[in-house]
């Protein structure tokens, strides 16, 4: 079965940090850009961190740049992203997205999506 697992979201104090997870079965991830999205409510889907395929290159808005990393495990099939300094304005519905070509964050590229996990930020 190909799907994707989006896991380490919770509850977090401003400042804080979380990382999640987002792992693959059935296909492999080294094959495709990932991206990382976030839908907060009555607001529009935002592409937080993306890496390319092979080289390495990623994307990251003026928003969390500095503060968000995005890695891969390919041993583990996973790609995770690290979010320190949280801040309120990041609570959101987080999702992971594979796409066949990189484009940074650009959302229409990515076809494949897991059901998300929610962070929120506060006190």
């Amino acid at each position: 079965q190909v799907q994707i697992v989006e896991s380490g979201g919770g509850l977090v104090q401003p400042g804080g940090s979380l990382r999640l997870s987002c792992a693959a079965s059935g296909f492999t991830l080294d094959y495709y850009a990932i991206g990382w999205f976030r839908q907060a409510p009555g607001k529009g889907r935002e592409g937080v961190s993306c890496i390319g395929i092979s080289d390495g290159s990623t994307y990251y808005p003026d928003s969390v740049k500095g503060r968000f990393t995005i890695s891969r495990d390919n041993a583990k099939n996973t790609v995770y992203l690290i979010m320190n300094s949280l801040k309120p304005e990041d609570t959101a519905i987080y999702y992971c997205a594979t796409s066949a070509t990189f484009r940074g964050c650009l959302t229409r590229q990515y076809d494949y999506w897991g059901q998300g996990t929610q962070v929120t930020v506060s006190s």
